[in-house]
């Protein structure tokens, strides 16, 4: 299954077969205080700094997230988009809680983006579903619901199920739906890779669906996070994963060297290249 999106001009291709697609997670407040400051201040060179070097490190996406506690993010979103694709021909994840903001960057975005993320909730499926429907999105289906995270696989499974079968009967084409089967921190649930491994697993043999994740929540709290973070996105790529959002200056080589191993890398070109690139 292919889910494809655009910047200006150029597409990318989410496709089950791999190879993998790395969305940038950068532009991020979170622990970015730096971030938050410029932004306040109405400066976009950070932010601009953090989109180039994520592309430049293997980026094909980028996850857009300007909220900070006091933010206006109805105008600051759709302003930061349009900064980002004045300069750059690149796809972008549109990442809010807040609808309204998600809706007002679409109006003015460019290409077709991704939304981060529509979960199992009916207040989040009513609000955001329409919304994709109507600015021709894809999204992100979150597996949680009305009833909180459940930490069983199977019914894991059955939230992506009923979030797939609502967004296409919402006239979304089921392709357009990319599954996030939920990573947790390991240090707070010695299961919580487990489980979602195995998430990961069921989606991609029973539904075969694009999935992504936030791959680096599962190291928080504790030490050496890249090597914890390789090793998962490792496991991951094997079970299923195809587009993790994650930081590309981190995680471009494991993902390069996992589709290798995995045959979608044919005489090792795209391997090779990065590390020529990198030189």
């Amino acid at each position: 299954m292919k889910t494809i999106l655009s910047g200006r001009t150029r597409e990318v291709i989410i496709d089950t077969g791999g190879p993998v697609v790395i969305i940038g997670e950068s532009i991020n407040p979170t622990r970015r205080k730096k971030l938050v400051t410029t932004l306040q201040e109405g400066n976009f060179d950070f932010v601009l700094e953090l989109a180039e070097n994520q592309i430049k490190a293997g980026a094909d996406v980028l996850d857009v997230n300007v909220g900070f506690p006091g933010v206006d993010d109805v105008k600051l979103l759709p302003e930061t988009v349009r900064i980002l694709q004045d300069r750059f021909d690149i796809p972008l994840c549109l990442d809010s809680p807040n609808p309204r903001a998600i809706e007002a960057a679409l109006k003015i975005a460019a290409g077709k983006c991704l939304i981060n993320s529509v979960n199992g909730e009916e207040a989040s499926l009513k609000a955001l579903l329409p919304v994709a429907k109507e600015f021709g999105a894809a999204i992100i289906g979150l597996c949680m619901d009305d009833d909180g995270i459940t930490h069983d696989p199977e019914k894991r499974l059955s939230i992506a199920e009923k979030i797939i079968e609502r967004a296409v009967k919402a006239g979304i084409k089921a392709e357009d739906v990319v599954i996030d089967p939920l990573a947790m921190a390991v240090s707070a649930d010695p299961q919580a890779c487990r489980v979602t491994l195995e998430t990961i697993r069921l989606v991609h043999q029973k539904l075969d669906h694009n999935i992504t994740q936030g791959a680096s929540n599962i190291s928080f709290g504790l030490p050496d996070r890249e090597s914890l973070n390789s090793a998962y996105m490792a496991m991951s790529v094997y079970n299923g994963l195809t587009c993790p959002i994650a930081n590309p200056e981190k995680i471009t080589s494991i993902v390069r060297a996992a589709d290798l191993v995995l045959g979608r890398d044919d005489f090792a070109v795209r391997f090779v290249e990065y590390f020529q690139s990198r030189q």
